[in-house]
């Protein structure tokens, strides 16, 4: 009675664990409840992946099946979630009849022993997440990172490694205080009812692509590259079953809110979508992490609170392009030669250049080429696949991975003449490595400028400051689920096509990008790559203006594939933070550092806008209560910069982190020798496209619109990676490249720009 009195008033207490309150809770009991609680989730599962493929084969894929799709946990991750699966629907069950037995409530965990819950962490696979593995038995463990980013930390091996729980900057704050999304239960937070996130959406976010204005200063690569690089550090999985553990209910027919259901309510008289009464968008919950929740065994943070688990490694590392698993690794590679490469497309080309291969899923969730053109003969093609499941999102983000494999091969193919001695698994991991300096210095030379600003760029990021253990570099549940999904107000309603002139493509028009979501048919069958990414660098981004910020194609027709209710990408960010438990925008804005408006009139200086402060109070009441992701893209950008000063700090806090907390940071001594990090200095993005397609010229920084001081150049005048420092002169041909006898160069020359500081980023500048 007294945890559900200071439950309603807002106040959260971790119940203490007490001693085994009887014999009814011994091992067999246990093991009864877990075998009940195992055919439970396998059973959900099975039936979820059946209704797949019943939906995949009549091609009457819905847009909330797409999402699902999308997010549906792979490989090891897979194993991950239904572990958390298997200790959840255990201890509920527990639950369950403990409350039979006690006739009160009682939390099953508190009456368990610890060996019980030794027991049961070891029966639901729960163990085998948290225990450390050795990294004594890791081969060229200083040379070249794992596919999991295991053992980048030595001396704690999971730090910032894939399938482990994003980090906590602050408490989540869920409606039970352990588990239950914000608003689930409709009570008061700060004395007012959060909101209707389809409501804020559709008051705050709504506008027409006709309203859309075009960026001035950054092109459409810039958006596009930032979602590239989220997928190289954050992937949140959605549970593998679309049916309630609990109930049973069928979360893409029912509304009501049931793990793993988080459904999203319409309002009554939404403008675009029906308003019958209860009617909402399908939606999941994301998987807890394995012991969180309400279970007791947890992964040493905050006891009994929900987790979520990140499925990539922190680090920038290219894990999209390599995989953030051992196995998935291996089999993106060509192992039918020793060339180190990349596996590449077997029955297409792009005017003789390689394409990505295709999935051998058996449920294709990419829309077929006969439906959409209305062709019966249409030649169909699966997905493609790569390092990370989101390839074939859209086909712009499909076009900068098929670039960045194709620099893998080109890179590969080179190493191998300048070292005819290497066999295929150095030529394999030194191109990769090559590669993930690549998305380093592009990252934090060239880009994160541009979104974070000049004053974060100086006060959080500046020089590189060296390698520092005791940094946890793990993605934030607030940077994944909130601050970097800024640049989707930064997408643009079309996705250029241009000819080499840089004009419309007259044979392969611009393609609107509600038509371009799981399209990888239109790479091969309209013109491959090139006017896709001669689209990128030379047509602008879309400028998030506070009265223009979400364009229609992703707040009311996210992959609409055919007339089924679409989805809506707003309400889908908030959800999500809900469903996270995110704290709420003034406690963010007080992380940082900055004032916490209270009023009105404090919220209008904050956003330098009193309407919209205005319209954000009619739905929150209370500046505390704002979804942090709607707070974050209301602000006034700051100098030089596309967000607002509390996402500029998130993000620049998080890429401090991922770059301290990296042991085999480009920047660390002994990781690249002098002049290899001299001549990874100079590489941009502008050669990287040269070097990989067909395209002619170029502007001269291919992430600012052209324009005279940024003009087009030939690409063959682009400067380029010299490899000539990665020239093995070993003292025998079977010696590979991190042995002693090889030629190394580690004297630290102070005279080295620093590719961070004004001069360096000039000199970096294609001459």
């Amino acid at each position: 009675m007294l945890f559900s009195i200071l439950l309603l008033m807002g106040i959260c207490l971790v119940p203490a664990h007490s001693k085994p309150a009887g014999e009814y809770l011994g091992s067999p009991f246990l093991r009864h409840s877990f075998e009940e609680a195992k055919k439970i989730v396998d059973d959900a599962y099975l039936y979820s992946r059946r209704e797949s493929l019943r939906r995949v084969r009549r091609e009457v894929v819905s847009p909330h099946d797409a999402l699902r799709l999308l997010k549906q946990p792979r490989g090891d991750t897979r194993s991950a979630v239904r572990s958390a699966d298997y200790m959840a629907q255990t201890l509920r069950l527990l639950h369950d009849r403990v409350h039979r037995v006690h006739k009160r409530s009682l939390n099953a965990t508190d009456l368990l022993s610890k060996e019980d819950l030794q027991r049961l962490s070891q029966i639901t696979g729960c163990e085998a997440r948290v225990h450390l593995p050795s990294c004594a038995s890791t081969p060229n463990l200083n040379r070249y990172r794992t596919a999991t980013s295991v053992c980048n930390n030595l001396k704690n091996p999971r730090l910032g490694a894939s399938n482990t729980p994003f980090a906590r900057w602050l408490p989540a704050e869920y409606d039970d205080c352990i588990s239950q999304p914000k608003g689930w239960n409709n009570r008061t937070i700060n004395a007012f009812l959060l909101p209707l996130v389809r409501q804020v959406s559709n008051n705050i976010l709504s506008t027409t692509d006709m309203g859309v204005v075009d960026d001035r200063q950054f092109t459409h690569m810039v958006t596009l590259f930032g979602q590239w690089n989220d997928h190289d550090v954050t992937f949140t999985p959605f549970s593998p079953s679309i049916r309630s553990f609990s109930n049973g209910v069928n979360c893409d027919e029912s509304c009501e809110r049931t793990e793993p259901c988080i459904p999203i309510p319409i309002p009554p008289g939404d403008p675009r979508l029906p308003s019958r009464p209860d009617s909402c968008i399908p939606a999941f919950r994301s998987a807890p992490a394995c012991g969180t929740g309400y279970s007791a065994y947890n992964f040493g943070g905050v006891p009994n609170k929900r987790e979520q688990i990140n499925s990539l490694t922190a680090f920038l590392d290219l894990g999209q392009v390599y995989g953030s698993e051992e196995k998935l690794a291996l089999s993106l590679r060509d192992l039918t030669n020793d060339g180190g490469l990349m596996r590449v497309n077997a029955r297409f080309r792009d005017n003789g250049r390689e394409l990505l291969p295709f999935s051998t899923q058996e449920v294709n969730m990419c829309a077929t080429r006969r439906r959409v053109t209305n062709d019966a003969n249409a030649t169909e093609v699966p997905c493609f696949v790569a390092g990370d499941v989101r390839v074939d999102e859209n086909v712009a983000l499909t076009t900068i991975h098929t670039l960045f494999v194709r620099e893998h091969n080109r890179l590969a193919r080179a190493l191998r003449r300048l070292n005819p001695q290497w066999d295929g698994e150095t030529l394999y991991q030194e191109a990769r490595k090559i590669m993930g300096a690549y998305t380093q210095v592009i990252v934090f030379r060239d880009y994160l400028p541009h979104i974070v600003g000049d004053v974060a760029m100086r006060r959080q990021l500046g020089r590189y400051p060296g390698y520092n253990p005791n940094v946890d570099p793990s993605i934030a549940n607030v940077f994944a689920t909130a601050a970097y999904r800024f640049a989707h107000l930064a997408i643009q309603p079309v996705l250029s096509r241009l000819n080499a002139d840089y004009r419309e493509h007259a044979q392969f028009r611009s393609v609107p990008l509600f038509k371009a979501f799981f399209t990888p048919w239109r790479i091969i069958f309209e013109g491959g790559i090139e006017p896709l990414l001669r689209g990128l660098i030379a047509r602008p981004a879309k400028l998030n203006t506070q009265d223009h910020m979400m364009v229609d194609a992703l707040r009311e027709r996210l992959f609409q594939f055919v007339q089924h209710l679409a989805l809506d990408l707003g309400s889908l960010n908030m959800v999500r933070g809900r469903d996270h438990g995110l704290p709420g925008y003034n406690a963010w804005r007080k992380f940082c550092g900055l004032s916490q408006p209270r009023n009105e009139a404090e919220l209008g200086r904050c956003l330098n806008n009193t309407s919209l402060a205005r319209r954000l109070l009619q739905l929150y009441g209370t500046p505390s209560n704002i979804d942090v992701w709607m707070g974050g893209v209301a602000e006034p950008f700051v100098r030089g910069g596309r967000v607002g000063p509390l996402f500029a700090c998130l993000i620049a806090n998080q890429f401090k982190k991922v770059r301290q907390g990296d042991r085999l940071w480009y920047e660390k001594p002994g990781v690249f020798t002098v002049r290899q990090r001299n001549a990874l200095s100079k590489i941009s993005l502008s050669k990287i496209l040269c070097d990989n397609t067909g395209i002619q010229t170029i502007p001269s920084n291919v992430f600012l619109i052209p324009s005279r001081r940024n003009a087009f150049v030939r690409c063959r005048d682009v400067r380029g990676l010299d490899l000539s420092a990665w020239r093995d002169r070993s003292c025998s041909e079977n010696s590979g490249p991190g042995d002693s006898c090889n030629e190394v160069d580690e004297t630290e020359d102070a005279s080295q720009p620093d590719p961070l500081d004004s001069q360096s980023l000039q000199d970096n500048e294609v001459q």
